[in-house]
């Protein structure tokens, strides 16, 4: 059974920093990464990470955001926090035998003063 476990999030100030953390279990992953979703907007990617290594990030997180992973573990440390940062993170997965997505169940980001 496939398991996303995140970590981290809260409340920080503008220009603070948080780390998100998601560890996966039950399968091999391919894709892993972090998507969120604010109030009356869509989920939108924030960055991704391959198996090899390859990334991409959103372009309004370049140069804050910076997204790791160990096997079967991603991090996305998150520098210079803007209010327009907050939303629910979301811990995305993707399955390599038997392709399918899995999600984490959110962690909520707020950047306020």
């Amino acid at each position: 059974q496939v398991q996303l476990v995140e970590s981290g999030g809260g409340l920080v100030q503008p220009g603070g920093s948080l780390r998100l953390s998601c560890a996966a279990s039950g399968s091999i992953f391919g894709i892993m990464g972090w998507y969120r979703q604010a109030p009356r907007k869509e989920r939108e990617l924030v960055a991704i990470i391959a198996s090899g290594l390859r990334i991409n990030y959103a372009d309004s997180v370049k140069g804050r955001f910076t997204i790791s992973r160990a096997k079967n573990t991603v991090i996305l440390q998150m520098n210079s926090l803007e209010p327009d940062d907050t939303a629910v993170y979301y811990c995305y997965a993707s399955t390599v035998v038997s392709p399918r997505d899995y999600w984490g169940q959110g962690t909520q980001v707020t950047v306020s003063s």
